[in-house]
């Protein structure tokens, strides 16, 4: 069977290259957590050795994927290949224990984190460190100072943020240029067709200043595959969906409820579009939403896990060789509308033809 490969993207306005699927390492390891479907060493082994035999080369983890599991695999794979040829990107700030110390964005707490980030992932430097979540007790400047001399010392190639809104996003851009720093290349965000809300503020602010998108639960979670029939229980030890619904209580925006989906008439007709589409290309319904994202112009790389090698080479299948046509395109959009509520409905009736392109266009 002949091998498929990847395209690459820069990330962001920087000069390295990713392919345009990150492999997210959430799934790799044990999980204090109880859910199903996670990954052993050995599986997720195999897993990063048929991605990287695919043309991978970005692997997305953090110091709190399995209380630092996810690392320390990743760090043992890591050994046996060229360090040169795989970028690793992996996060800070959400705790790491009972310690209050041991949390957000301080230089403390940063600096000591990546170390043993670095020492788990048995590597001097990670490609790409990405602060996890906005931290309100830590000065912006604080972390961004902090951020910038882990750049400058080299144990640090590039950064980027996770999970921040429009605002936070533009006062990061600004404060970097206004204390002549090193520039964030990065913006991890949950984007989907069921998550469309980015799109009004943050990856308009990413495309204005040359940031990458990494979308992050690009499936929602598995309510995008189009493996859950309707009128059907998902079952519990087959999918992370079917493990929340039996007690949506813990239900997440990277494990959603099925109850909030499974009565939808919009959402059917999405799954249903999708299948259609899908059977024109010959490619699944999860290869469709993979697509939808990597047609994006603003997006660099689209993380997508896996918990089987027969998944990974499934998804791997979006990431080249066909693309949706631009009427395809917009019927998925108009499927998934994005809620539109003030100011957005608003400045959406300003006059279209008031386009100047030598000046970007608010919407």
């Amino acid at each position: 069977m002949a091998v498929s490969k990847v395209n690459y993207n820069y990330l962001g306005k920087s000069g390295v290259q990713v392919s345009n699927l990150c492999l997210g390492a959430l799934t790799f390891g044990e999980s204090s957590n109880g859910f199903p479907t996670q990954a052993s060493e050995q599986l997720s082994f195999e897993i990063m050795d048929k991605y990287a035999e695919l043309g991978g080369n970005f692997i997305d983890t953090s110091n709190t994927y399995g209380f630092g599991n996810s690392e320390r695999i990743v760090g043992n794979w890591l050994t046996r290949q060229d360090r040169r040829s795989i970028l690793i990107a992996t996060k800070v700030g959400r705790p790491m224990g009972t310690d209050f110390n041991r949390r957000g964005l301080s230089r403390r707490n940063m600096t000591e984190s990546l170390d043993e980030s670095l020492e788990r992932l048995q590597t001097p430097f990670v490609d790409l460190l990405q602060t996890h979540l906005w931290d309100n007790a830590t000065p912006i400047e604080e972390t961004l100072r902090t951020l910038d001399d882990l750049s400058r010392c080299g144990k640090i190639r590039y950064f980027g943020v996770c999970n921040v809104c429009g605002w936070q996003l533009q006062k990061i851009v600004d404060k970097i240029e206004m204390m002549g720093l090193n520039r964030c290349v990065s913006l991890q965000q949950q984007y989907n067709l069921l998550c469309r809300q980015p799109e009004w503020e943050e990856l308009m602010v990413c495309e204005n200043e040359g940031i990458g998108v990494l979308p992050w639960s690009p499936l929602k979670g598995g309510i995008l595959t189009g493996k859950f029939g309707r009128g059907v229980k998902p079952d519990a030890n087959g999918s992370r969906i079917g493990y929340i619904h039996t007690d949506e209580s813990k239900a997440t925006q990277a494990k959603p409820a099925w109850s909030d989906f499974k009565d939808d008439d919009n959402y059917w007709k999405l799954i249903d579009s999708m299948r259609i589409i899908g059977g024109k290309y010959g490619k699944s319904i999860p290869q469709v939403a993979l697509r939808w994202l990597l047609q994006k112009p603003v997006v660099s790389s689209v993380i997508i896990g896996a918990t089987s090698v027969k998944q990974l080479e499934e998804n791997m299948g979006a990431s080249s060789g066909w693309s949706l046509a631009d009427e395809e395109m917009a019927s998925l959009d108009e499927l998934a509308p994005r809620p539109l509520n003030y100011p957005y409905e608003f400045i959406w009736r300003n006059p279209k033809d008031r386009v100047n392109k030598f000046n970007r266009p608010c919407l």
